[in-house]
């Protein structure tokens, strides 16, 4: 199967005549390693859909990228001792490595840390002050006479003003304590962070995003392509508790050093905002993909926009980049789709980047767990209504249950019986199928298998992710039935033509499975192939040009009599009772829970060698 982020891969555009997909997932902030919660949340997601898209013959590209400007990343570089530009290396390389394990796809993964990202800011920026849609307006800011700057949010500590609550600790913009969200204002007794000097009040100048005037623009996008679109409920309802509480001038700039330097001479020791700047990063990425970019970003007759995130951004896509695109009054593809997901929880608690709660996707990695079972089993827990929960118990399940007994158990059952020798089996050669349409059991098989096909294809396409894997392993499951009530194992020595009908058809739905799952599962998939002893580099396919999605009615026509498969091998192994405590045992508590435990043992070991030397000596 092609890889889709080869530097070597010539850049795909636009195709008249075709569906043309341009997918995104939210950026993940580049202060931290994605955990679990986050990976599910956005980026897995839109890679699902983009190998459905493949798949299905459409032209799309997925674009995504680590969000690097504003506090946060300022904040964690002091943390650390370094420049914002070397914390912004370090974790843009971390993630890039944990999705390459995950097996994401994109087309382009960038950063919005490049001179792309500062010329098209810039040209949209220069677009909205043309057009009258920006105001100037003064805040009042915490300002430190020893730092000599304004401090953005995540710069101040204090006490927290919240009655009961009283937590030392409180920073700029939230109270871990309580939870209350805080303006730098309010806190009592507040303190620089980088020098603990007690900063003051001062008046500073801002430019605005005049959302009001933008409302009537921005509405008519929303009641049009929301139902168009389709988009979640969860998404609707979110926009649609800002446009109730009425739209407010929003902030665009920052009195920050790391940042899109604000091209205006009254501004220029100013940053843009990062809500203004990050969403920009998924065109300034797609320009870094294919300097034609516009032929995808301001083509809407024939391109379709999804874009994948966690709830928390919903307003950001649907409220804010839509009006800052509206308002520049040029013809950009604004987005048709969105997909948005709920939290995904952990054991007995919430996912924490901050906090370091949970598993982590550099965690996944070293539990040895294979990467198709993490993708399975988050993919069939994705938070698509509702939150979710994440237990190691639940894992071992569905592992075991699902994908060792029911789908493992069909394929190699499958495989294992066609490789045995001539006169028990098919001498690894896939029989003839004689009259599979006159075989009754066969075609009403065919049948349900079209219809599971039909609903897969009207799930996915409606980018319901969940629902699409739960039919694909229902197949599965139908399979594994017809095997057993077929008893292919007597038919083969009372009736060898109806046996084959039964193989031929049961190896048919072998691929189709590699097919259907490859957007979930596609180390699985090439496993699949590669025990069919079919080329690994060709693009597994459902195509209706191809009249693919037609022939999965007849099973039996799917793979070739005469072909000779591979050597089949178990696809999945069994997760152990005392391997489920030992993981859950072991990210229990927090990151740096786990790094103190570990050096409190490594120092344990190194007291035991000690005394075993002093003891060996005496």
């Amino acid at each position: 199967m092609a890889d889709h982020n080869s530097p070597a891969a010539a850049a795909k555009l636009p195709v008249e005549g075709k569906r043309n997909i341009l997918i995104t997932s939210a950026l993940p902030y580049v202060n931290n390693v994605p955990h679990l919660g986050n990976i599910i949340g956005c980026v897995l997601s839109a890679d699902v859909f983009a190998r459905y898209c493949r798949m299905r013959g459409y032209n799309c590209i997925y674009i995504c990228g680590t969000d690097e400007y504003g506090t946060a990343t300022e904040t964690k570089a002091m943390e650390e001792n370094c420049s914002p530009n070397e914390i912004c290396d370090k974790y843009h390389a971390i993630h890039k490595e944990v999705y390459e394990w995950f097996n994401i796809s994109f087309d382009e993964f960038g950063r919005t840390s490049s001179p792309q990202q500062t010329e098209i800011c810039h040209a949209i920026f220069k677009k909205l002050l043309l057009n009258n849609w920006l105001s100037e307006n003064t805040m009042q800011q915490l300002f430190c006479d020893k730092c000599q700057r304004f401090l953005a949010d995540r710069f101040v500590e204090g006490n927290c003003p919240t009655p009961g609550c009283n937590y030392d600790s409180a920073r700029g913009d939230q109270c871990e304590k309580c939870g209350k969200l805080l303006n730098p204002t309010e806190l009592l007794d507040p303190r620089c962070k980088v020098c603990q000097n007690t900063p003051h009040i001062r008046e500073t100048n801002h430019l605005f995003l005049e959302l009001p005037l933008l409302e009537d623009k921005l509405e008519d996008y929303i009641n049009s392509m929301s139902v168009a679109g389709g988009w979640s409920q969860n998404a609707i309802q979110a926009t649609h508790a800002w446009l109730r509480e009425g739209l407010k001038p929003r902030c665009i700039t920052r009195d920050l050093k790391w940042g899109v330097p604000v091209p205006h001479e009254k501004f220029k020791d100013k940053v843009f905002y990062v809500w203004f700047d990050a969403p920009i990063g998924y065109i300034s990425i797609t320009s870094c993909y294919t300097t034609e970019w516009e032929k995808w970003w301001k083509n809407p007759e024939n391109v379709e926009l999804y874009q994948f995130m966690g709830k928390d951004n919903v307003p950001f896509h649907t409220v804010m980049f839509p009006s800052t695109l509206l308002g520049t009054g040029e013809n950009w593809t604004l987005m048709k789709t969105i997909s948005v997901t709920e939290y995904l929880n952990y054991e007995a608690g919430k996912f924490s980047k901050s906090k370091g709660v949970g598993v982590f996707g550099n965690d996944a990695k070293h539990t040895n767990i294979p990467v198709e079972v993490w993708r399975y089993y988050l993919l069939t827990n994705r938070p698509e209504v509702s939150d979710t929960l994440f237990t190691w118990a639940d894992l071992q399940a569905k592992l075991n249950s699902e994908l060792l007994s029911n789908l493992g158990n069909f394929i190699n059952r499958v495989l294992s019986f066609i490789t045995k020798e001539p006169g028990s089996g098919y001498g690894s050669i896939i029989p003839e199928a004689q009259g599979a349409e006159s075989h009754s059991s066969t075609k009403a098989l065919g049948d349900k298998v079209g219809s599971y096909v039909e609903q897969y294809i009207e799930a996915m396409e409606k980018v319901k992710l969940k629902q699409g894997l739960k039919i694909a392993m229902s197949i599965s499951s139908e399979g594994n039935a017809y095997l057993q009530e077929s008893q292919f194992w007597k038919l083969y020595k009372e009736d060898r033509s109806s046996c084959s009908v039964v193989i031929k058809t049961s190896v048919g739905l072998v691929y189709l499975l590699a097919c259907l799952l490859e957007p979930f599962m596609p180390s699985f998939s090439l496993g699949v192939l590669a025990q069919l002893n079919l080329p690994l580099e060709i693009q597994v396919s459902l195509s209706d040009e191809k009249c693919e999605v037609e022939r999965a009615k007849r099973p039996w026509e799917i793979l070739p009599a005469g072909h000779k498969i591979g050597t089949p091998a178990p696809l999945f192994k069994e997760l152990k009772n005392e391997e489920v405590e030992f993981f859950r045992e072991k990210f229990a508590g927090s990151q740096a829970d786990r790094i103190a435990k570990a050096e409190v043992e490594v120092n344990k070991n190194a007291d035991k060698l000690k005394e075993t030397k002093i003891s060996g000596t005496s």
